[in-house]
């Protein structure tokens, strides 16, 4: 395993003296004497430093530098690596500033033509995949913690893919990539050169044929609508959700073919529970899908909204639509037959006995993974309108007495989750409401 460097000389912040010139050479002689692997200092620290105080030793030196301001050009990049190789560095870090994902190619571009040992990466979520692709375009190695500083990282992805392709043998590696613009997006990460490939060395290499580096990508919110216009070719039912999940590139031609997986895999999973539940139940499985005929409640009305509006249809279920914005749950639902409704109304919406919620928003997503769109009391209330008389009684005086916080309590005490929920076969035995 490779060691670290056991101690950073850092550039003076203050007129203290605890980064003063006195105290870093002090620590760069006895890092020297203990032999130590690597020494890392900032690049003024190490160009105020006489060159003729470091003595013949093991040790390497790792001259690094903050780059701020946004984007970089390659030269602006190229010129400031010129500048530490005059510390004589032996191995020189560059820790960038970037605004947008394409803002990092420049780096991979340097780390392919550089001729100095070279570590090199973007700071902050955009920029990580810098460090994860950094040892395939040459990086010396990767700065990396242990702690997780972003919500979005929380995707499983990453994880059941990678695997995946080590279980296949498929030379890859599936990364997450936060985007701001789909579209420049595309246009910079498709080329086969991004990171600066010679294209008659790419061309001599294959054999002629075409490589790209990106070979497919997945799509997630919010951009699976607009991320169609970026296809080449779409996938007919893609095509008709209008939205797309997956981009397969296509190793004759190269060209990118969107695919639509999320409707098939949501609707198939609410249908595998239904049929297990109803299994449980005792209750004969359907010959046709468990959803037909149903009230399918769905809340949210973009991409994987669309995906499983259109599923569902296909499954003959009715359909009702929840969402912020009215006017894209009114033109999905005339899209679907279906109905349209303001998001606000969804705690008050009460439907029959069955009726099945799926929620297709971002409420319950990371950082806030313990939203619902529907409050629980409301959720349990809704489900036991129509299976229990009394429940309705108690509506009734929930609103009468005006004190829906005592009643609320009153009602969970009353009762157990299961018993809400519908699974207890026998009848509720209901005591005075007051």
């Amino acid at each position: 395993m490779m060691k670290i460097p056991i101690h950073r000389l850092n550039e003076s912040r203050t007129t203290g003296k605890s980064n003063s010139k006195y105290t870093d050479l002090q620590v760069l002689r006895l890092a020297l004497e203990l032999d130590v692997e690597f020494i890392e200092m900032e690049y003024e620290v190490a160009s105020d430093i006489a060159m003729a105080e470091r003595k013949p030793s093991n040790s390497q030196t790792i001259v690094s530098s903050y780059v701020n301001g946004g984007k970089s050009s390659r030269e602006e990049l190229g010129n400031l690596i010129a500048c530490i190789q005059s510390t004589r560095a032996d191995v020189i870090k560059l820790n960038i500033e970037v605004d947008s994902i394409t803002d990092v190619t420049p780096i991979f571009q340097m780390l392919t033509h550089s001729e100095v040992p070279l570590i090199a990466t973007a700071v902050g979520s955009r920029g990580l995949i810098s460090q994860l692709l950094a040892p395939k375009f040459g990086g010396f190695f990767v700065y990396g913690s242990l702690k997780r500083h972003s919500s979005w990282l929380t995707n499983f992805g990453p994880i059941l893919h990678n695997r995946a392709l080590r279980h296949t043998g498929y030379n890859g590696i599936y990364v997450p990539m936060l985007v701001d613009n789909v579209k420049e997006f595309f246009k910079t990460y498709t080329s086969m050169d991004f990171a600066g490939f010679s294209r008659k060395l790419i061309s001599f290499v294959t054999n002629t044929l075409l490589v790209f580096l990106l070979g497919g990508t997945s799509v997630g919110i919010p951009h699976k609508e607009e991320v169609v216009k970026c296809c080449d070719e779409v996938h007919p039912l893609a095509k008709s959700i209008g939205a797309v999940n997956t981009i397969v590139r296509r190793p004759s031609d190269g060209k990118l073919i969107g695919y639509n997986t999320d409707c098939e895999a949501c609707i198939t999973a609410i249908e595998d529970a239904l049929r297990e539940r109803e299994g449980a139940n005792g209750v004969a499985s359907h010959a046709s899908s468990p959803i037909a005929g149903k009230i399918f409640v769905l809340v949210g009305a973009g991409g994987v909204g669309r995906a499983l509006a259109f599923g569902a249809k296909d499954r003959g279920a009715q359909i009702v639509i929840f969402n912020r914005n009215y006017e894209r749950a009114k033109a999905l639902a005339s899209a679907v037959s279906g109905e349209a409704f303001h998001f606000e109304y969804l705690d008050s919406f009460c439907p029959e006995e069955g009726m099945i919620l799926a929620n297709a928003s971002s409420v319950g997503m990371e950082p806030n993974a313990n939203q619902s769109p529907v409050s629980k009391v409301s959720f349990y209330l809704c489900i036991t309108w129509n299976r229990y008389v009394k429940v309705k009684f108690f509506l009734t005086f929930l609103h009468l007495f005006r004190r829906p916080k005592e009643l609320i309590v009153w009602f969970l005490m009353r009762f157990t989750l299961r018993e809400i929920l519908g699974y207890c076969k026998r009848p509720l035995r209901l005591g005075p409401l007051w």
